[in-house]
């Protein structure tokens, strides 16, 4: 809603908005990817954080939105700014993108709404085949480090 509120106002200019993304890993050590209805490819879960959302709260509600799963955030494994997205439809956005591991809790995964075509399990030896900064996230968030990853700053 606030999303499409915004872009009434501006229409497709460039928006820069604040976004979870979730390496969500279950007890086997396989992580939930959703393969998205908007360009087809495997990705992670997420979605753009609501205003006067908590980034950890918006994970979970993400999570849920779209997969049916409940999670409990562990770890902010990342911090990082996507590049400038082209969308079919004209939009352009980038995101401050907050990447958090998380536990499942509770729930199937399966398709629970209309931003995935797809939702599963996978081994991280056996992803579909997905973009750098996805397989990237994954690595820090596996890693398991008690330090959050963030671009340092440049000269």
């Amino acid at each position: 809603m606030f999303l499409a509120e915004l872009r009434e106002l501006v229409g497709h200019r460039p928006l820069w908005l604040s976004a979870v993304t979730l390496v969500v890993v279950d007890e086997d050590g396989r992580v939930l990817l959703g393969r998205r209805a908007d360009n087809g490819k495997w990705a992670l879960i997420g979605g753009i954080i609501d205003p006067g959302e908590q980034p950890a709260d918006a994970a979970v509600r993400e999570c849920l939105e779209e997969t049916g799963v409940t999670v409990r955030p562990e770890a902010l494994a990342a911090v990082t700014v996507s590049p400038v997205i082209d969308y079919p439809n004209g939009d352009r956005a980038q995101y401050l993108e907050l990447t958090f591991r998380c536990r499942p809790l509770a729930g199937e995964a399966r398709v629970n709404d209309d931003e995935s075509l797809e939702v599963g399990w996978f081994h991280p030896d056996a992803l579909p085949e997905v973009d750098a900064s996805v397989q990237e996230r994954i690595k820090l968030a596996l890693a398991g480090s008690s330090t959050t990853y963030f671009e340092p700053p440049r000269p």
